[in-house]
């Protein structure tokens, strides 16, 4: 019976050196960077413990499990799931690789918001935190920035937190980080759509610079320059506007790409310095010179001045050609015949009416 048993292990020849080595043999090589499949085979209260293969279990902390904050494991990952996980670490001294989702999540996101920034798409985002520099908000759980500049709000900064806003994308740069957006840009191109160069608009003076006046334009912002306010000199725009000032202005300029809208006063001046001596005036006439600056600019895209477009074009005179002795001669007999016909049927119907009797006539 022992020799049996001798005889059986001798035939078996697989010893635990041998299973090591093969294991060896067919063990996956795990490389920090590598996209795979893993099944969760144990929660624990900060991670869980992954299956991907490998002869250790492999795991993934509660700060790897999404791009956004997660307190508990369960809200994301359950018992025998089996998806994608991203290998963020080489193995440690026990051979346990570590895991993350979050990084998956990070590389997808970052893919899509320059697949929205190409496609220059308008989105929209809640306000969580403001700082001196402007506001942050999560795009595909990215943190995004908004430069106070590209902020356009009649109210504070700080009270922006929990606003939803329409954004436009500035700059998405992966390898710096760096993910800007605009709310002025999303808010002018919106705008846009109903506006033109050379239109009259009303607005109110929302802040003065050195370098010219803003201009709030039925909630988004126009520039009116220093060099646009008159053709007279100005040494600052202060003293000739206060805040909440209501003006008309011109638009100059619509640059959608840089969510910028230009404004004038300067073309509206039937005279140079009005703007300065004359607002009424200049408001008054706000149209008619505005419509001189559309032509203008009509000229311009034909190669011409004001003066030669005006000259060339078309008069009455021009369009009704006079009539000429034989046309005239056709009228002239056209209104005779019909004066004749006129008094034929006033004989006509003279002679057909009786005599009608006078009222209060007195009887023989």
């Amino acid at each position: 019976m022992v020799n049996q048993q001798v005889n059986s292990t001798k035939d078996i020849g697989f010893t635990h050196e041998d299973f090591a080595a093969l294991l060896d043999k067919y063990d996956y090589h795990f490389s920090p960077g590598d996209v795979v499949a893993g099944t969760v085979f144990s929660m624990e209260p900060r991670g869980a413990l992954i299956d991907i293969g490998a002869k250790t279990a492999a795991y993934i902390p509660i700060q790897e499990m999404s791009i956004n904050r997660v307190d508990d494991p369960v809200e994301v990952l359950q018992a025998n799931e089996t998806r994608e996980f991203f290998i963020l670490t080489d193995e440690n001294e026990d051979g346990q690789l570590t895991l993350s989702i979050r990084r998956i999540e990070y590389m997808r996101a970052w893919e899509r918001v320059r697949q929205l920034q190409q496609e220059d798409a308008t989105v929209r985002s809640n306000v969580f935190a403001t700082n001196r520099g402007g506001a942050l908000v999560r795009i595909e759980g990215l943190r995004g920035f908004i430069p106070g500049s590209h902020i356009s709000a009649r109210e504070a900064k700080e009270d922006l937190v929990g606003e939803d806003l329409p954004l436009k994308f500035l700059e998405v740069d992966e390898e710096r980080n760096r993910l800007v957006l605009s709310h002025r840009r999303a808010l002018v191109e919106r705008k846009m759509n109903g506006l033109e160069v050379g239109q009259v608009v009303v607005g109110s003076v929302r802040g003065i610079k050195p370098y010219g006046a803003f201009i709030d334009i039925g909630g988004v912002s126009g520039l009116l320059h220093i060099s646009e306010i008159s053709h007279d000199h100005i040494d600052t725009p202060h003293s000739v506007f206060n805040v909440n000032d209501e003006l008309k202005v011109m638009i100059i300029d619509l640059d959608a790409e840089r969510g910028r809208i230009s404004l004038s006063t300067k073309q509206l001046e039937p005279e140079s310095g009005d703007m300065l001596k004359n607002r009424e005036l200049v408001f008054e006439k706000a149209e008619e010179m505005a419509e001189r600056y559309r032509r203008k600019l009509l000229a311009e895209a034909q190669g011409l001045t004001l003066e030669e477009m005006d000259a060339s074009a078309p008069t009455a005179a021009d369009e009704i050609p006079p009539a000429t002795e034989e046309e005239e001669e056709v009228v002239t007999e056209e209104i005779a015949a019909t004066a004749e016909i006129a008094a034929t049927a006033e004989e006509t119907v003279a002679e057909s009416e009786p005599e009608v009797e006078l009222a209060g006539a007195v009887e023989d």
